[in-house]
């Protein structure tokens, strides 16, 4: 009888990570990292990246949404575990995403108890991921630019704004470039200069400009905020004018 009552269960589960106030992160973006320990001993039961799609975008973002209804479909990103274990087990879920952008990488979490045989599949557990990813384009990293070539002339900041989940921002789409705030924070040695605006100019693209009066060691720091949703993102560069 105890051998019965020892033996280990198969028990899935289905993970799902979603990008806040937008859809799920997939195999477009890379996939995010999952990971489920034991919380007793800090044991890797299962570890993978999220495969698929972002989801039914009309679904997610649109449709009003029921108790119970799901918000995913077979398509949409997700990494299953299939877990042998022989007595309820506790549980910490981790995600990390975006993969492959460091300086936009969120990791989050929650816990819950697995029981045996206890299948946790359909839209399964879903874990959020809040936040930006920034990609500053111009200008690039630790660039040296001659002063000859920015004096008295428009210096330009660009930059690349998207989604947890990669999903577009446009100019009244449904991620509304509007209805975000884009700011450039600069530099010069260590000390705040200004604070600059940028503009949308296409799909995910946002550009300032800035007149540079001083040769230094300069830092620009630009966010990204939604009062709506409460979602922020930041990038840095340095770069020197010599």
């Amino acid at each position: 009888m105890n051998a019965l009552f020892m033996s280990a269960t198969e028990t899935k589960i289905v993970v799902r990570v979603k990008a806040k106030d937008a859809k799920f992160i997939g195999s477009s973006l890379g996939g995010a990292y999952v990971i489920i320990r034991n919380n007793q001993t800090d044991e890797i039961l299962a570890q993978g990246k999220t495969k698929g799609s972002t989801g039914n975008t009309d679904l997610i973002m649109n449709t009003p949404h029921q108790r119970g209804q799901a918000i995913s479909d077979s398509n949409t990103a997700k990494f299953v575990a299939t877990i042998d274990i022989d007595e309820p087990t506790f549980v910490t879920v981790e995600a990390f995403s975006p993969i492959t952008n460091k300086q936009a990488r969120i990791n989050a979490s929650t816990q819950l108890w697995l029981i045996p045989g206890k299948h946790i599949l359909a839209d399964g557990l879903i874990i959020e991921i809040p936040g930006f990813i920034i990609d500053i384009l111009e200008p690039r990293t630790h660039q040296y630019i001659p002063f000859a070539s920015v004096e008295n002339k428009p210096f330009k900041l660009r930059a690349n704004i998207v989604m947890m989940c990669g999903c577009t921002i446009d100019k009244e789409g449904i991620w509304d470039s509007e209805k975000m705030e884009v700011k450039a924070i600069v530099k010069l040695n260590g000390n705040k200069l200004s604070e600059v605006p940028l503009n949308f100019v296409s799909t995910n693209l946002f550009e300032a400009e800035l007149t540079l009066a001083k040769k230094g060691d300069y830092e620009v720091i630009i966010y990204a905020y939604s009062s709506n949703s409460g979602n922020t993102g930041v990038d840095k560069v340095n770069y020197i004018i010599y």
